[in-house]
């Protein structure tokens, strides 16, 4: 996995989940987002064969796994509402970006949670992202 550095494997992330996005958005016109949650949950069970084979929780220190199943209960969740959002009726073009804004909330965490240094760049970035949530969030006026 280090094959590509962090920069690499950032851009795996991104077109993942662009792809994913799409997927999403189909289930979502035939399903509810519960169903689609577990059978989610199904799909990332199935890459367990694949990169976890032979690992066991008892190998790692309690803090760390009790971060992972965090992880996996916020990023649940997170799915769930995703999800039903575009069930209620958003458009993935929309509910997805939408969604990705989430790292401007890690961008102003990161420096009282986690000790990191945000510089003047980031912040300007955190902004424009911010601003680009409000633009997406706002509702066109038809004219026509």
């Amino acid at each position: 996995m280090h094959l590509f550095g962090w920069q690499g494997l950032s851009f795996v992330v991104l077109l993942c989940w662009g792809v994913l996005a799409i997927f999403q958005k189909l289930a979502m016109n035939r399903i509810s987002a519960a169903p689609a949650l577990a059978w989610t949950a199904g799909g990332m069970a199935l890459l367990q064969i694949f990169f976890l084979p032979n690992i066991l929780a008892v190998h790692y220190p309690a803090a760390s796994v009790g971060w992972a199943l965090l992880n996996g209960v916020f990023n649940g969740l997170g799915i769930l509402f995703l999800l039903t959002a575009m069930r209620s009726g958003g458009k993935a073009s929309i509910v997805e970006p939408l969604s990705a804004l989430y790292p401007v909330l890690v961008v102003l965490l990161a420096p009282f949670i986690l000790h990191e240094s945000i510089s003047t760049v980031h912040a300007a970035g955190v902004l424009c992202a911010a601003i680009s949530g409000i633009l997406l969030s706002a509702e066109a006026s038809e004219q026509g």
